[in-house]
């Protein structure tokens, strides 16, 4: 038998690398790792403590239109944050929508540019 111990990174595609990074790295603030090998398509790894995004500019399967609008109703991958209110003046400075979650959490969903979903809880 074996234990699974933890995720290591998650993988988003996105149409444009640049765009993808300036939400992620200039919204919030993620930095890039530069160890990141050719893999015969562009793309990103940031990093996020001992985990990863990998950023993957490749066509995408799946539509980006009439998704739901509240990102916890989409499949999302979701985030740690140290302040829900310093994350909504990050995004309302880049004018950028979100919605609060439903479940009574501070924690809020954004897609980015790809319609990705994106759900940011606070965890002190």
């Amino acid at each position: 038998m074996f234990t699974i111990n933890a995720i290591l990174h998650a993988s988003m595609i996105v149409a444009d690398t640049k765009v993808a990074l300036e939400f992620y790295q200039g919204v919030l603030g993620l930095e890039p790792d530069s160890g990141r090998p050719d893999l015969g398509y562009p793309g990103a790894w940031l990093n996020l403590g001992n985990q990863q995004i990998h950023l993957l500019e490749l066509p995408n399967p799946d539509p980006v239109s009439g998704r739901p609008e509240h990102g916890g109703r989409d499949r999302h991958t979701a985030f740690a944050v140290d302040s829900i209110d310093e994350l909504v003046r990050a995004l309302a400075q880049h004018g950028l929508d979100y919605t609060l979650s439903r479940s009574g959490r501070r924690a809020l969903f954004c897609r980015d540019p790809d319609g990705n979903a994106l759900e940011f809880i606070e965890a002190l």
